[in-house]
């Protein structure tokens, strides 16, 4: 499981012009599931991601996690982040897991989510969704659980 978490003032997602999700201050996750991904990947990211120490003190340190902060977050499924690159133009996406077993382990992934008593909003999987992002510091992280 990969994941490109952006911190963020704000963010929505739009699919066929109407607003399907946004947040006003937290996370904007980009979500990526490969084949062998398992419900303990799920745990491991979601727990890791809450936990993040990247939210600023009264110092200006990064030194609080989402949920001290209660923050939210706007989570969408982006298999391309599965997308291998290294041999020709066009990119592979083989790594990437099949929708059916990618949807389940991504709606999984939220429902943990929402169980830290996160308020989570999410894009349509596998729609074509225009994302609007504005992204705070910047602060832009990887988190993987391989």
């Amino acid at each position: 499981m990969r994941v490109v978490l952006q911190r963020t003032k704000n963010s929505s997602v739009t699919v066929n012009d109407k607003i399907v999700g946004q947040i006003d201050f937290g996370l904007t996750l980009l979500v990526g599931i490969t084949h062998d991904d398992t419900i303990e990947d799920v745990e491991y990211v979601a727990d890791k991601i809450v936990n993040l120490r990247i939210f600023e003190d009264e110092s200006g340190k990064m030194n609080h996690s989402l949920l001290e902060v209660k923050g939210q977050i706007l989570s969408i499924s982006q298999f391309t982040l599965y997308g291998e690159t290294k041999k020709g133009r066009r990119p592979n996406f083989m790594a990437a897991a099949k929708p059916d077993f990618a949807e389940k382990l991504y709606n999984q992934f939220n429902e943990v989510l929402r169980s830290k008593d996160i308020k989570v909003q999410t894009g349509i999987f596998g729609a074509m969704m225009d994302v609007s992002i504005v992204n705070d510091g910047p602060v832009t992280l990887i988190v993987e659980s391989k």
